[in-house]
């Protein structure tokens, strides 16, 4: 059945709060490099991993202001999953949380017509604490501000891939890394052309929806 925000979220048990991340790109003598930092060892959810900016959607998220809309197949393929509803509080919930943990902005009201969607990520059952994740990429020249953050994430700086794929990642963290470098990897008509993007289940391997 359909939550309150309209997302279908069938695994029982806990129930996984909406989330959005963001992997802010840029590319240094082609290799993709990603802002990343550590969590705090007081963390109830993977303490001491090294994560993307993110959190979950609060209630002022889904009437918060944007500047633009969603590019048209970011938009499809969050639609699958989300109503329209959520797919704002997604997308205003990744904004607010990259400003909040890394001091950079996507504008006020965000300008989000340059984020990308690329994967979803659920929290096994079981878990006592659980997200329904979606992971967006945004090129670092879209941002503007200065690096600094609320000090939630430690040591935030930008990680090249071969650096960040040698830490103990959580499994999630591995594989949509591992996607990235697929989606970088195609042109953009390929990525306009996807009809299903990938969502990580409790088999902790990609399923298309």
């Amino acid at each position: 059945m359909p939550d309150a925000a309209g997302a279908i979220v069938r695994a029982p048990g806990i129930r996984a709060k909406h989330a959005a991340s963001v992997i802010v790109l840029r590319m240094e003598n082609n290799e993709p490099h990603m802002l990343m930092g550590m969590r705090h060892a007081r963390h109830r959810f993977m303490p001491n991993r090294l994560v993307f900016p993110g959190g979950r959607v609060d209630p002022d998220d889904m009437k918060a202001p944007l500047a633009t809309g969603l590019m048209p197949r970011a938009e499809a393929a969050l639609l699958k999953n989300a109503s329209p509803r959520l797919v704002h509080g997604l997308v205003a919930a990744a904004a607010r949380e990259l400003q909040e943990e890394t001091g950079l902005s996507l504008g006020t009201p965000p300008r989000v017509d340059a984020l990308d969607y690329i994967a979803r990520a659920v929290t096994p059952p079981g878990s006592p604490i659980r997200f329904n994740a979606r992971f967006f990429v945004v090129g670092a020249e879209h941002v503007s501000g200065t690096q600094a953050g609320d000090g939630e994430l430690e040591g935030l700086r930008f990680y090249d891939m071969t650096e960040a794929l040698a830490q103990d990642l959580a499994t999630p963290t591995r594989k949509v890394l591992e996607r990235l470098t697929w989606w970088l990897s195609i042109s953009e008509a390929e990525r306009n052309s996807q009809t299903h993007l990938p969502v990580l289940l409790r088999d902790r391997g990609w399923r298309m929806e």
